[in-house]
């Protein structure tokens, strides 16, 4: 009896650490803005996907800001922000490439995501890689140069540079945000 009790208090918590991540994965891949039509796509059965988020995510997540959010184009100690994936092919690689988007001041801040598995085509095959995930926060009108230094600093001949925007957030972080990267 105490190892049943035991093993549904562990299966317990366990589904209770995923589920963050599931919604923060969501969160991070379909943006804030893209929530509220969730429920519109039809997804297959057994996909993580298909997961009856919808209703949930469009009541905590709704265009409308909250008192502890603010939207970006409201506030004069922002900017309009923006959120960067660059994936690169291991932690040496990242670590250079987010030092010197850091140092250049084409973002505030770079996160460094180990153990991302890549499947794509190229050149007619399909590959498969081990990779790291740069997370790259910073201001919208700097895609333009953060690109060109991706571009001229990555490994890849056709580095990722994918840019989702930011559309509301904690004050101090985005006004830190601001002030930490050129203009």
């Amino acid at each position: 009896m105490a190892l049943s009790l035991c093993s549904r208090i562990g299966s317990s918590v366990l589904t209770r650490r995923r589920i963050p991540f599931v919604g923060a994965f969501c969160v991070l891949s379909l943006g804030f803005s893209s929530l509220s039509s969730f429920s519109s796509f039809s997804f297959k059965p057994g996909c993580a996907q298909s997961l009856s988020f919808g209703p949930l995510l469009r009541s905590r997540f709704s265009s409308k800001a909250s008192s502890s959010s603010i939207k970006m184009e409201e506030s004069s100690k922002t900017v309009p922000s923006i959120v960067v994936y660059v994936t690169v092919p291991n932690r040496e690689a990242g670590k250079k490439l987010a030092n010197s988007i850091v140092q250049e001041k084409l973002a505030a801040c770079v996160n460094i995501v180990p153990g991302v598995e890549s499947v794509y085509e190229w050149e007619g095959k399909v590959q498969s890689d081990s990779e790291e995930l740069l997370i790259i926060k910073t201001r919208q009108s700097l895609l333009e140069s953060l690109t060109e230094h991706v571009k001229a600093n990555h490994e890849y001949d056709v580095p990722e540079v994918i840019a989702f925007p930011i559309t509301g957030g904690s004050d101090k972080y985005l006004e830190w945000l601001k002030n930490s990267t050129r203009n």
